[in-house]
């Protein structure tokens, strides 16, 4: 059982209800999608094998126990539920972030997913995977980057369509450095759309395009 990884490290949390939080991030290399906004283009081929014994013993060198797989698109390796499995095994506090385009219905009810369906600016609307929705646990969340208004808009939509706002954690982010974080916030406010908003905090921290943090 083995997995081609990109890195491994431990950091803070920048996004998600857990924003702020120390985290070991497992980043998996290859990605089915090619978002217009990408930031980790570096995670679509570059990359080495581990065995999933390796990775746990990476992880466990580092004292924490929230752990994040990411990519990437992790689900695009069939061994990341057999990796889920061995974190949570390993007591674990497990968080998988996924664009939305593979189907979540195997992994672990433990699992805390970060579903991020693709908003038209991203050019990957089509590749959104719906019944992905039914899935999604009430402490899950779906996570929405909005580029402009119509993103937005879009995303109004697709919360009222799925009945989101009674399905899990809504969250907005804004595509880094292309629209004003008050736009947004100044949207919700007046709809009064029960989101949370955020920013990549790591982003404000340490230089947007810095690796390993």
């Amino acid at each position: 059982m083995s997995l081609k990884v990109n890195e491994i490290y431990y950091s803070i949390q920048g996004e998600s209800s857990f924003s702020g939080l120390p985290c070991i991030f497992i980043r998996l290399t290859y990605c089915n999608l090619r978002c217009s906004y990408c930031d980790t283009e570096y995670a679509f081929y570059e990359g080495k094998n581990f065995e999933i014994n390796q990775i746990i013993k990476k992880v466990n060198s580092f004292k924490c126990n929230l752990v994040e797989i990411t990519g990437g698109e992790p689900l695009l390796q069939n061994d990341c539920i057999k990796l889920i499995k061995e974190l949570e095994k390993n007591k674990k506090r497990v968080l998988i972030e996924t664009g939305g385009s593979l189907t979540i219905k195997k992994i672990s009810k433990k699992t805390h997913i970060i579903l991020d369906l693709k908003c038209p600016s991203s050019k990957m609307e089509h590749k959104n995977l719906w019944d992905n929705l039914n899935y999604i646990k009430k402490t899950d969340e779906v996570k929405f980057v909005i580029g402009n208004k119509s993103d937005y808009n879009w995303s109004k939509k697709i919360i009222k369509k799925y009945n989101l706002e009674n399905k899990c954690l809504i969250l907005m982010s804004p595509v880094f450095g292309e629209i004003d974080n008050k736009k947004i916030i100044d949207w919700i406010l007046k709809d009064n759309l029960n989101v949370r908003f955020q920013i990549q905090l790591h982003k404000k921290i340490w230089d947007k395009d810095k690796k390993g943090v």
